[in-house]
């Protein structure tokens, strides 16, 4: 099984966001440094972003569920 990296959250609550869409679709996941995090919260460092990588085969459809989810999330044009 080859894992690769999908996405790198900007938050918890994307990170939350990201893995009920994942589950919901029988997508399976790692997120890599998921609780490492706690270790050191707010700060930015290298060595404790959070990866969601998925299996190779499942990337094209999981990126397609993550598009339709930025898509979603960007602001709207008034008018």
């Amino acid at each position: 099984m080859k894992l690769i990296t999908l996405i790198e959250p900007t938050d918890e609550g994307e990170l939350a966001l990201i893995k009920s869409l994942l589950d919901g679709n029988d997508i399976r996941y790692v997120v890599q440094n998921e609780h490492f995090g706690g270790l050191y919260p707010g700060l930015s460092l290298p060595f404790n972003r959070r990866l969601v990588m998925v299996e190779e085969q499942e990337y094209d459809r999981a990126g397609l569920l993550l598009s339709e989810l930025r898509r979603d999330q960007a602001p709207r044009q008034a008018g």
